[in-house]
């Protein structure tokens, strides 16, 4: 079943628009407007805000076209969030392919999974819940929570516990749809707020 996942996840994902090209020098003086929020290397010491230090380039792009797409559709269509799509609005693809290449040339800080969390996350995150339908989370982002940067599948690991919170819960909701084929949305149905919480602390320490 997890191989049968993998193969899908990973031929869903090269469907996704070619590789970013940027350039990160071009990125990192770019940056400056993005430090409030995602620290100035993209470690966001701001819990509700993602680490996108180390985060894969053709993730970022992705998403920070659909930020812009969502800005010019009033939130119908990409992903919807009102302080990211005023950022993105005025970028151009080269811009977003620049700040892309420089947040993930940056070196991600590790975070930590507190002891109650350990053994439950692990068995969620390495084994999903088969009775329940929920799929293991291994499956696309790896046992370190590394994702599959070119199946366009997030790197995980380390992300603030409140922020993959959010995520999932949005995911779950139906608010965040920009997930390949509603792959997050199906899982994210399935997940109880206990799961969530298990799950986001768990992951807060993977690296």
């Amino acid at each position: 079943m997890k191989k049968l996942c993998l193969l899908l996840c990973v031929s869903l994902g090269i469907s996704v628009s070619a590789m970013a090209e940027g350039d990160a020098e071009a990125g990192k003086a770019k940056s400056a407007v993005c430090a409030a929020c995602h620290g100035p290397d993209g470690n966001s010491m701001i819990d509700m805000n993602p680490k996108i230090a180390g985060q894969h380039e053709k993730y970022l792009v992705k998403q920070l076209m659909e930020f812009k797409l969502a800005s010019q559709t009033g939130g119908e269509e990409g992903r919807n969030n009102a302080v990211m799509n005023g950022m993105a609005a005025p970028l151009s693809e080269q811009d977003m392919k620049d700040l892309a290449a420089y947040f993930s040339s940056q070196t991600p800080k590790e975070g930590e999974t507190a002891e109650q969390y350990i053994e439950a996350g692990r068995a969620l995150y390495q084994g999903g819940d088969e009775s329940r339908g929920v799929t293991a989370c291994i499956a696309c982002h790896g046992p370190k929570g590394n994702g599959m940067g070119l199946a366009g599948f997030p790197d995980i690991s380390g992300q603030h516990a409140t922020y993959t919170t959010a995520q999932l819960k949005s995911f779950r909701s139906g608010q965040r749809h920009n997930d390949m084929n509603g792959m997050m949305r199906d899982i994210a149905m399935k997940l109880t707020d206990e799961d969530i919480e298990i799950l986001s602390n768990y992951i807060a320490g993977l690296h």
